[in-house]
């Protein structure tokens, strides 16, 4: 068996091209067949490695430029594309991001209703119109203010009556009797 260097190089040639032929080869059936496409499904159809479609760059462009593409329209509308999986999974991650969050203000809501429930029938809440008795409470303030200034006046009037009061009795004590038969002790 000879193996000139000229030999290896032919065989490892024939060898790239063969593996070369089987890429191309199964990305034209995964794309026949509509299957989804990617450098990983290429290469496991094609039976060979991953890094064989990325080190020659025209197998990957290749792969990728077909990945991009539309699928075949084989069944007129009833096949769906992997875009819009991806956008539909994007959108009901999304919706799902939404509802939980929506949940999570209801449950709050619902949480403080009850507890607020469960405080005034403890009878440790404030009652329910609250509005009303505060309006009251200013009202009883004032009559208490009114009916304070109005005892003081009249204190001031019973302060005056009673200086007036022992003003006059202390005039009829200082006057002389008059003859009238009554005495003075």
């Amino acid at each position: 068996m000879s193996t000139s260097p000229d030999h290896l190089t032919r065989a490892r040639a024939a060898d790239s091209d063969r593996r070369r032929n089987r890429v191309l080869k199964a990305l034209d059936q995964l794309t026949a067949a509509g299957e989804e496409i990617s450098v990983s499904s290429v290469a496991r159809a094609a039976g060979v490695h991953r890094s064989l479609i990325h080190r020659h760059g025209d197998l990957h462009t290749a792969v990728i430029a077909r990945a991009a593409q539309p699928p075949p329209d084989t069944t007129a509308g009833t096949e769906v594309s992997r875009k819009s999986l991806l956008a539909d999974v994007a959108n009901l991650t999304a919706l799902n991001g939404r509802l939980s969050a929506h949940i999570t203000r209801l449950e709050r809501r619902l949480s403080e209703a009850l507890g607020q429930t469960a405080w005034e029938a403890s009878g440790l809440g404030a009652p329910a119109d609250i509005e009303t008795l505060t309006r009251r409470t200013t009202e009883l303030e004032q009559q208490i203010l009114d009916l304070r200034a109005e005892l003081v006046e009249r204190g001031e009037d019973l302060s005056a009556a009673r200086a007036a009061n022992r003003e006059l009795m202390a005039q009829i004590n200082s006057r002389p009797t008059r003859e009238s038969g009554i005495t003075q002790s």
